[in-house]
């Protein structure tokens, strides 16, 4: 008998189906089974109020369209699905999954923004204030929930319980036109009688400084307030509401200075003992002003919040040379640490955090304006009290510790990882600890640096959602990591300050520092590429109907630029960012003329548009993007590339573009130019020559034109410049410059010198592809390519990923002259299997296995 079973329903890309911004979810779900080849040939959906769509010929099991009314605020409702296979197989129903909407009218809004009054206000980043309110209950209730959000950073707490276990909430969005509020269930936290809600509330990136140059402060307002909003149902079916309002208490609290850079500082002496507990006495507090906001600008959010995901102890204590005692945690990481400690009152701990040492003592020179510094003053009660910052995060392997009172157990000392809670969807591994210790790098570069939005550094006075290094990076991310649903707001936020800077800004959220806004190639093409990625990763045909406007304006924006000869050949541009030839102190000198980097992207974006036009439909449109295409295409080759296939620049970046993006002329030009990039890799010692834009490329435009032995020498090359010389130099992540370390353990002078960026890590995408073999043909895996190429003496390889349609992978083993290879392909789907010297083939769902000799 065949076994099937349907797992339980998914709704959008959310992982908490609770208080969501979709007022008509699409569903999602998965298929195992024992029958080799299955596939759907219809569902069966029913949701909890008694709609049933009744049998749905349909193949589709991936965002199928809500079948029922729309959900109205506040309404939670059930679904399941059972399926039937062509091969005449039907499942059991599923279990129920439940989804519930949020405020989805701003109209359901009660609350007004509770600010701490101008008698309490600190300079930016300074101390953070405690809000309060007392309620009473008049009876027994069934449900309660707690909408939340804050212009600033909050923790909440109820009767003495923290709400949630949120980092850094509400994060970081563009707060002019999108300020999302978390949707949480406290029927636990509430009861009959007297109750109590209060919040820390910490001024973050609305009012704290950010970005480099001196950064910002006040960015987007000078007071921090409060918006939160309880909603009580009681028992006998009437409801009430808790909201914030000018009843609100506020006085200062136990945090007297806390930055997002600098780091937090704590006097465990000041906290009013019970403060957000019934029976405090609050009337030596000050009441809070209430705000009018704007409620149409709060959305539900499309992914999960900033956690605690994981916690290290310490692999060494070290003493530096000037007697400073040093924790190593064997792993940069972005978090902070949490501490053990007891001592006499008013005794203060330090904690400062670096990612490097040199000359066996923090490296702080990398952190250039952020102190990264955590201070504890002891309550000095007769027993152990513990403490870990709330309201910032720093980028470090090592911590320093002084003044411990006594001698430090490192016990009593943990690191606590803080970042975006993805789900991890994609592995890799094979017979080369040096690749799987660099793909473990991109791992933790990426948890570092998707602290609420993608970033390109967590540690320094920057941590800022540059652009450029997502747009290189999606392809990756989009395989380690279920990120789809935080992409989704991050573009929402793209497209926003897009249209109110009137380009695609250099990071999102923009912040206005003494740097050009103008429109940028490779950075700005983010707007277009990241939208493609992950459509091509997910299927998600919505999320390119959603970024549809702002892809067009930009490509459409550039055509304006270039004028009637599609050259992108004036203004400024970053080109290919940290040429390894570049000079420490000018990292956009690269060898790579910016104008053919430019231009090539144009080229690019304009041929994903047309694209993406033809798919939504837009007919127009695509025909008209298409020409523009080929013409900006034209405009490349007259321009850069000679007859024989030649480039004007003769660098490795640029023949990686010209041949991944389609820019030569028939067969013999891309002859002629991978010939000569064979040529420039070899002279280069198979050393890196390639910056941000060609170093995702690189290995990929090798292969292209058979060379694999090339880019194996390249991928595996251990010399600097290359992307294993940060592993023999004992790197846990993946650094901002191929030599952000120099070979005798000092840092790169460059002002610019990050030990945690994973832009450079691009290239781990070529690993899923090509080394272990595990690609998308069509668009969300519907059908796999599965195409290893085992080169560089490795003997086996291994991808894994959690597919929109269920778990795929690829192994392959060499023995001898005879190559194994294993593939999983998800029900519902097929694969084109295209080994070495063989035929391609198409297969079906279920495990196969390959001999080639």
């Amino acid at each position: 008998m065949t076994f099937l079973t349907v797992e339980p329903i998914s709704f959008e890309h959310h992982r908490d189906p609770l208080g969501v911004g979709e007022s008509e979810p699409r569903l999602s779900w998965t298929v195992a089974t024992d029958s080799p080849g299955w596939r759907q040939q219809a569902y069966e959906i029913e949701l909890s109020d008694g709609t049933a769509t009744g049998r749905v010929a349909s193949q589709e099991s991936v965002l199928v369209p809500w079948p029922g009314a729309p959900l109205e605020s506040r309404e939670r409702r059930g679904a399941r699905v059972r399926v039937h296979g062509a091969d005449g197989s039907a499942s059991d129903w599923s279990a129920w999954s439940h989804v519930e909407a949020g405020l989805l009218d701003p109209a359901g809004w009660r609350a007004e923004a509770a600010a701490p009054p101008l008698e309490l206000l600190a300079e930016p980043d300074g101390h953070a204030l405690l809000l309060r309110r007392d309620f009473n209950l008049r009876g027994p209730i069934t449900k309660a929930r707690l909408y939340l959000t804050a212009h600033g950073l909050y923790e909440a707490e109820i009767n003495g319980r923290v709400v949630g276990d949120d980092v850094l909430a509400p994060g970081w969005s563009s707060y002019g036109h999108r300020l999302r509020y978390r949707t949480h269930d406290v029927t636990d936290l509430v009861g009959e009688g007297g109750n109590t809600i209060g919040a820390t509330l910490a001024d973050g990136w609305y009012r704290g400084r950010i970005g480099f140059l001196g950064g910002k402060t006040n960015l987007y307002g000078d007071r921090t307030a409060l918006i939160a909003q309880l909603e009580i149902t009681y028992a006998d079916g009437g409801t009430e509401i808790v909201a914030t309002d000018g009843e609100w208490r506020c006085a200062t609290g136990p945090v007297t200075a806390t930055s997002l850079y600098d780091g937090e500082k704590h006097d465990a002496r000041l906290l009013p003992q019970g403060w957000s507990e019934p029976g405090f006495d609050d009337s030596s507090w000050l009441p809070a002003d209430a705000l009018p906001h704007d409620p149409a600008l709060l959305v539900s959010p499309t992914g999960p919040p900033v956690r605690r995901t994981e916690t290290l102890a310490p692999v060494e204590v070290l003493t530096s040379p000037s007697g400073r005692t040093i924790l190593d945690f064997g792993q940069n990481i972005a978090g902070r640490l949490r501490i053990r400690v007891q001592g006499p009152p008013g005794h203060t701990v330090t904690l400062r955090h670096a990612e490097v040492l040199e000359h066996g003592e923090l490296a702080l020179r990398p952190l250039r304006g952020a102190d990264a510094l955590d201070r504890y003053t002891l309550r000095g009660d007769d027993r152990p009290e513990e403490w870990e910052p709330r309201f910032t995060t720093h980028g470090f392997r090592y911590a320093q510790v002084d003044d411990w009172p006594g001698e430090l157990d490192p016990a009593d000392v943990r690191a606590v990882v803080c970042h975006t809670d993805l789900r991890p969807i994609g592995d890799f591994d094979c017979s080369d600890p040096m690749l799987n210790r660099l793909h473990d790098n991109v791992r933790w570069s990426m948890r570092g640096n998707f602290v609420d939005l993608p970033t390109d550094c967590p540690q320094r006075d920057e941590r800022l959602g540059w652009t450029g290094d997502i747009q290189v990076f999606a392809p990756t991310a989009a395989f380690l990591y279920d990120c789809a649903g935080p992409l989704t707001s991050w573009l929402a936020d793209l497209a926003a300050d897009q249209s109110f800077y009137g380009t695609v800004p250099h990071y999102v959220p923009s912040v206005p520092l003494k740097f050009d806004l103008s429109p940028t190639a490779a950075w700005g093409d983010a707007a277009v590429l990241v939208p493609w990625v992950l459509y091509q990763r997910t299927g998600d045909l919505g999320l390119l109907r959603a970024q549809y406007a702002s892809m067009t304006t930009w490509v459409d924006q550039v055509d304006s630029l270039t004028g009637g000869n599609h050259l992108w050949d004036e203004g400024f541009q970053f080109g290919d960012w940290l040429d390894p030839a570049a000079p420490p102190d000018d990292p956009g000198r690269a060898r790579t003329d910016h104008a053919l980097v430019a231009t090539a992207y144009h080229a690019w974006s304009a041929r994903v548009v047309a694209d993406t036009a033809a798919l939504l439909g837009h007919d127009a449109d695509a025909a008209r993007y298409t020409e523009l295409a080929a013409q900006v295409r034209q405009a490349f080759r007259r321009e850069f590339v000679t007859p024989s296939g030649r480039l004007a620049c003769d660098t490795q970046t640029a023949y990686a573009l010209a041949l991944c993006l389609d820019l030569l002329d028939g067969q013999e030009q891309r002859e002629r130019a991978g010939r000569r990039l064979v040529q420039l890799v070899a002279a280069d010692g198979h050393r890196i020559g390639t910056g941000f834009v060609g170093t995702p490329l690189i290995c990929d435009a090798l292969c292209s034109v058979g060379a694999y032995d090339t880019a194996y020498e390249l991928l595996t090359q251990r010399e600097c410049p290359s992307w294993l010389y940060p592993v023999t130099m004992g790197a846990t992540t993946v650094w901002e410059r191929w030599d952000s370390l120099l070979p005798d353990g000092t840092v790169n002078p460059g002002e610019m010198t990050s030990f945690n960026h994973y832009a450079l890590g691009a290239v781990a995408d070529f690993l899923h592809r090509t080394v272990a073999g595990l690609a998308p043909a069509e668009p969300g895996y519907r059908r796999l390519r599965i195409a290893p190429r085992p080169g560089g003496g490795l003997t086996h390889a291994s991808a894994r990923l959690d597919t929109p349609y269920g778990p795929a992978a690829v192994s392959w083993r060499r023995d001898g002259e005879t190559l194994t290879v294993t593939a999983t392909v998800p029900p519902g789907t097929s694969a084109l299997v295209d080994l070495p010297e063989t035929e391609p083939r198409e297969v079906g769902a279920g495990t196969h296995e390959f001999t080639v000799k």
